[in-house]
C-alpha cells in the first residue's frame, strides 16, 4: 500500500468516526495498519480501532487491537490504551492480561494470579436492562468489577450479581459530604442466585427500618427500602445528586435479596426484637 493511499484510508476513517460509524471506521484503520503497524501515527490508530470496537461489544476485537495498543503506549502515565485492554481482557477473563494492563496505567494491584477480587472502594452503576435504566450501589473488587449491593428494582437484576462497567463516569451522587462515580455499565459479567422478593413493612421509627436492613446485611442478604429508592430522569442521573443515608419510618414496601425462606426468619426475628412498632405482611416473589 502506498502512503498516498494510506493518508486517504485514514482521512475516510476519521470522516467515519465523525459519523459515529464505528465499524467502517475500524475496518479502515485496520487496513492501513496491516501495512503500516508502527509508524508514529500507528499507536494512535491503534487505539481508535479498538475503541471503536468497545463501542460495538465487540470484546474479541477490542481484546486483539487494544492489545497492539498497549504494547505502544507508554507504561505508568495513565494512557487509556491500558485502561480498554483492562477492560476487554477482563471480560475475556484473560487475567494476566487485565493484570498487566492495569499494572501499565499505573494501577496497584493485590499480590497474586488471576482473578482480581481487591477492595477498591463504593461506586455506583448504572444498571442498563433492556433499556430500563437503574443506579445501584456497587463494591469495587477491580477497575472495572463491581459487585451490586443495593436491591435493583428493575426487572431481571438482582443483589451480589458481578457486573462490569466502563472508566469513565457519568454522574455523581454524594452522600454525607462524599463524592462517589456513577459508572455505565457494559455487561453483566456473574449473574446471581439471590432471588428478589417484596414485603410491606411497619416501622414505629426509622431506627426500627434500619434494623432491619442491617439485620439482612449481617447475613449476606439485602433489604432496600421505598424511602431509600430516588426516581429520577435519564438526563438528571447523569448530574450531581445529593443523597440522604437515612431511611423514614411507616408503613412502606422492601425488596429483599434472600431464600424466601431464610427472609420469613429474619423478618419473624426483627419483628419480635421490639415489644411494639414492627411489623410485616405479604411476602412474595418478584419476577
Amino acid at each position: 500500500m502506498e502512503k498516498s493511499e494510506a493518508k486517504e484510508l485514514i482521512e475516510r476513517a476519521r470522516s467515519a468516526w465523525e459519523a459515529e460509524e464505528w465499524l467502517r471506521a475500524a475496518e479502515l484503520y485496520e487496513r492501513v495498519l496491516a501495512h503500516y503497524p508502527d509508524l508514529n501515527a500507528s499507536a494512535v490508530w491503534w487505539y481508535d480501532a479498538a475503541l471503536a470496537h468497545k463501542f460495538l461489544r465487540n470484546w474479541a476485537k477490542a481484546y486483539e487491537l487494544g492489545r497492539e495498543a498497549a504494547a505502544r503506549a507508554p507504561r505508568g502515565e495513565g494512557d487509556p490504551a491500558y485502561w480498554n485492554l483492562g477492560i476487554a481482557a477482563t471480560i475475556q477473563r484473560d487475567w494476566a492480561t487485565a493484570r498487566e494492563a492495569w499494572t501499565g496505567f499505573g494501577i496497584e494491584l493485590p499480590d497474586g494470579e488471576g482473578q482480581i477480587d481487591g477492595r477498591f472502594g463504593v461506586a455506583c452503576v448504572r444498571l442498563d436492562s433492556g433499556g430500563e435504566r437503574e443506579v445501584v450501589w456497587i463494591e469495587r473488587l477491580c477497575p472495572t468489577r463491581g459487585r451490586v449491593v443495593s436491591v435493583p428494582v428493575s426487572g431481571g437484576r438482582r443483589y451480589g450479581e458481578i457486573v462490569v462497567h466502563d472508566g469513565e463516569p457519568k454522574g455523581e451522587r454524594v452522600v454525607d459530604g462524599s463524592t462517589y462515580p456513577v459508572f455505565d455499565e457494559l455487561l453483566l459479567f456473574e449473574a446471581s442466585q439471590l432471588p428478589t422478593l417484596e414485603v410491606t413493612v411497619a416501622a414505629g421509627e426509622a431506627a426500627d427500618l434500619e434494623a432491619l436492613v442491617d439485620l439482612f446485611t449481617e447475613h449476606g442478604f439485602g433489604a432496600e427500602p421505598a424511602s431509600s429508592v430516588r426516581l429520577l430522569c435519564a438526563c438528571c442521573s447523569e448530574g450531581t445528586h445529593e443523597q440522604r443515608r437515612a431511611v423514614d419510618a411507616g408503613a412502606q414496601q422492601v425488596s429483599l435479596a434472600a431464600p424466601e425462606d431464610e427472609a420469613r426468619q429474619l423478618l419473624e426475628r426483627w419483628a419480635g426484637e421490639a415489644a411494639i412498632g414492627r411489623s410485616w405482611s405479604g411476602l412474595s416473589a418478584v419476577g
